[in-house]
């Protein structure tokens, strides 16, 4: 397993008060809310793997809605905005990403990961050979987490 490091270098304000300072971004404006190529998204500040394409559906949210993580990541209480939420952050990087709820497609195992679009970068799937993500191209064609 890699070792993903965090680099803040290149982030734009908005990746970086996302995945920094856990703020949101606004419901329908985020690059990956309506994407569905054939790939992994990744932690925009490591690389670190998150989530697959074959995990992604259209939850009419406004955010990117995963089924379900690559491999485990960061769980947090969070009881702001007057809610009990919680939390997500990457394993390596500890960048927030968004939160989960049990408001998923029960057909999907019934969990909705609700992410920021500005905390992820996704890599395609014919690039992820190139990129040094060969072992995770399972997930994109099967759809099986660890």
């Amino acid at each position: 397993m890699a070792d993903y490091k965090k680099d803040l270098t290149g982030l734009t304000d908005e990746e970086y008060e996302v995945t920094q300072h856990a703020a949101t971004e606004r419901a329908f404006t985020g690059k990956y809310d309506d994407f569905y190529k054939k790939g992994i998204y990744v932690d925009v500040t490591s690389g670190e793997p998150l989530f697959s394409s074959a995990k992604k559906y259209d939850a009419g949210c406004g955010w990117p809605s995963f089924s379900e993580p690559i491999a485990k990541l960061k769980e947090h209480r969070d009881t702001s905005l007057g809610m009990e939420r919680t939390e997500l952050t990457s394993k390596s990087a500890d960048s927030h990403l968004g939160h989960v709820f049990t408001d998923g497609p029960e057909e999907l195992g019934g969990l909705r990961y609700c992410i920021n679009s500005a905390s992820l970068k996704f890599v395609p799937y014919e690039e992820m050979d190139e990129k040094g993500y060969s072992d995770y191209k399972k997930y994109v064609e099967d759809g099986d987490a660890e």
